[in-house]
């Protein structure tokens, strides 16, 4: 008989691949890269953090975890946007996506309230929230900047 560890309770395991208990051997590293959306997930990382944010608040607020777990939830993704913007954020291909990135960072400082910050919401919930605010950033940036050439070409138009 194989035996196997458990790892049904675990995000970091069990719903790491969607398709991992169908093959019988290790992923291929070269697999792996090809498969893992960490580099192109990056720039939303801070995007996954403010609506990872907000739902916690919304958790607490309905009764779903304690005050305590939201101020340490706050304090977690505090330390892990200043790792992430300082560069010191150790990012995990084997860990597939920011999401995963993330929530193994945050569990990692503050303990199992970072898993409870997962109730309610499917990862595709977060993968939607997370598009639309850095979409939205960026959108408000791209505004700024063409308010800024607008009012550089009014300048030089008056020279």
């Amino acid at each position: 008989m194989n035996h196997q560890e458990d790892h049904s309770n675990d995000p970091l395991h069990a719903k790491k691949k969607a398709w991992s208990g169908r093959f019988s051997e290790p992923v291929d590293a070269f697999v792996l890269r090809y498969t893992a959306s960490v580099d192109f997930d990056k720039r939303m990382a801070l995007a996954d953090i403010e609506g990872s944010l907000a739902h916690a608040t919304m958790l607490e607020k309905i009764g779903v975890i304690s005050t305590k777990d939201l101020e340490d939830i706050r304090r977690g993704m505090a330390q892990i946007r200043e790792e992430i913007t300082s560069g010191a954020f150790e990012w995990q291909l084997e860990l597939e996506d920011v999401h995963l990135n993330i929530e193994a960072r945050l569990t990692a400082l503050i303990g199992d309230a970072g898993k409870r910050l997962h109730t309610g919401r499917s990862r595709n919930d977060q993968v939607a929230t997370d598009i639309r605010l850095y979409l939205r950033s960026e959108t408000d940036e791209i505004i700024r900047r063409v308010e800024h050439l607008q009012e550089v070409l009014v300048a030089q138009a008056k020279k």
